[in-house]
């Protein structure tokens, strides 16, 4: 066959293609395989403007992307079928690809993520549907769309984790592929110390965590002074998909099987890794069957708790890390400057804007959300629920933020280099340095609303006061403990022996407040 009736004959079949969004990777990736075996490939990343300009969304986080891109052009170029990258509405530039070739068949992975992006693939289900074009949307491994009830989820988790990782041998390329260019993301975003992004860096971290850096994981998590190394720092390589959940799960299970029976450490932190693998899809399956997670407090009761845009000077100081208490300040600049943060000082620092600064989770969830590279939807704002007491079915965690000092920093060291107005003062009294006179301030070179600021709220008074008003809420409403139960049977997890899931599927349960980026 000539060079030109095989142009012809490869035009009249159907392209593939595959749309890469939160999966930038070609290994364990169910739509590319698939999509290979039924002909010429078309892989396409989509640069949506009207997504990177959501109040979440930041240019450390497409700095991140677009070296993943990069990676992955690399890695399907080697298969046979190179990353297309265009930009605009995503329907526009579907259409335009369905024109150019005629018949089309789309393919991706499902996604769970906010609002705009729920929006959008009904957008491209309905174009879909009105060209005939068939999409084919495949889980990616731990969510599961249209969940009738959370029996069995757990099961459920444990056989999709089980799925042997098969790479895609080979891709045969569609022909004549529209140019590619790579889009511009968003405006300038310091992040001096971002993680790289690219599936190599997240393979090598996986690795490196498995191979030594892993086994102090349970006891050094929790400092900000030791998580930086312990934790295996996957969570924007899991967020952005540059290693998938189920390759995390397969490779930390194979270590277990090797250091079973030893007394070193390994076996517990290797539990405890998985664990939170587990429990990272349970906090996304929430928004995935409740979508209004995002907007709405999961207890009605709460949703009028507290005032949208109240005290928008106190959120101000609590974003730039200026509210004079030291460890809320240091995680904020230190958040600022590398992208992520131990989830304790997560969970720490969201406390204090939720009950010390009484500030509505939905006023700080976004510019929270534009500093972590790793930020993912389902996660985020299931868990600022849970900080803030608006789920009504989780126990009340007010962080205290000088006991978090003293108890995982108790030298200063984290909070001497992210706030080196305070490096002078004696460690006695660097976690309330209120507490130092006239005298002692001016010799630290540290006097108060001068060098540094004075706190902006007594934090004792304010933590008794925002338990009052929440007890106060939930004692006013006669149904509170109703709604509650309804709650707890759609998204609560299944983790006693009477919830109908085997011993395995439970798993064991992390700690309160230790749950989902101690990765």
């Amino acid at each position: 066959m000539t060079g030109a009736r095989a142009i012809s004959q490869a035009m009249r079949e159907t392209v593939q293609i595959v749309w890469f969004k939160r999966d930038l990777r070609a290994s364990d990736h169910a739509p590319l395989a698939r999509a290979a075996a039924a002909g010429p490939v078309l892989p396409v990343h989509v640069f949506e403007p009207d997504f990177w300009a959501q109040p979440t969304m930041a240019g450390r986080q497409w700095a991140f992307v677009s070296e993943s891109l990069d990676a992955l052009d690399r890695e399907l170029a080697r298969l046979g079928a190179g990353l297309v990258r265009l930009a605009g509405d995503a329907v526009t530039v579907l259409e335009a690809l369905r024109v150019r070739y005629g018949r089309v068949a789309l393919w991706s992975h499902e996604e769970t993520g906010d609002a705009w992006t729920f929006a959008r693939d009904r957008r491209v289900a309905a174009w879909a549907r009105a060209q005939g074009a068939p999409w084919v949307e495949l889980p990616p491994a731990g969510v599961v769309r249209r969940l009738a009830s959370r029996d069995g989820w757990a099961t459920a988790w444990e056989r999709r984790m089980a799925v042997p990782v098969s790479p895609v041998a080979s891709l045969r390329a569609a022909p004549a592929p529209p140019p590619s260019g790579v889009a511009a993301g968003r405006a300038s975003d310091p992040c001096p110390e971002r993680q790289p992004g690219g599936r190599g860096e997240g393979l090598a971290l996986l690795d490196s965590f498995l191979a030594h850096r892993g086994q102090s994981y349970r006891r050094a998590m929790s400092s900000p002074v030791t998580a930086y190394d312990a934790c295996s720092r996957l969570s924007p390589h899991l967020a952005w998909g540059t290693v998938s959940t189920r390759e995390a799960t397969q490779a930390a299970r194979a270590m277990r099987a090797r250091v079973a029976g030893r007394r070193d450490g390994w076996v517990g932190a290797i539990d405890s890794f998985v664990a939170r693998l587990h429990w990272r899809c349970h906090f996304m399956q929430k928004l995935e069957d409740e979508p209004s997670i995002e907007t709405r407090c999961l207890h009605p009761a709460l949703e009028r708790l507290r005032v949208r845009g109240e005290h928008p000077d106190r959120l101000a100081a609590w974003v730039s890390g200026t509210t004079g208490l030291p460890l809320v300040d240091a995680c904020m600049r230190a958040l600022r400057a590398t992208g992520w943060l131990n989830f304790r000082m997560r969970a720490m620092v969201s406390s204090v804007a939720a009950y010390h600064l009484w500030l509505d989770w939905r006023d700080y969830g976004p510019p929270l959300a534009r500093m972590f590279t790793d930020y993912e939807p389902g996660i985020h704002w299931a868990q600022l629920q849970m900080q803030a007491g608006a789920t009504g079915i989780n126990a009340t965690r007010v962080y205290n933020p000088v006991k978090q000092q003293i108890d995982h920093d108790p030298l200063g060291v984290f909070v001497r280099r992210w706030v080196p107005e305070l490096a002078g003062a004696p460690t006695a009294f660097l976690a309330e340095p209120w507490r130092m006179d006239g005298a002692a301030q001016r010799a630290a070179g540290c006097v108060l609303d001068r060098d540094y600021p004075a706190p902006i709220v007594d934090h004792v008074a304010a933590a008794r006061d925002a338990r009052a008003r929440l007890a106060t809420a939930r004692r006013a409403d006669a149904t509170f403990g109703e709604t509650g139960a309804r709650i707890v049977a759609r998204h609560a997890s299944r983790k006693r022996p009477n919830d109908r899931e085997p011993a395995r599927a439970r798993g064991r349960r992390p700690a309160a407040g230790q749950l989902m980026f101690d990765f």
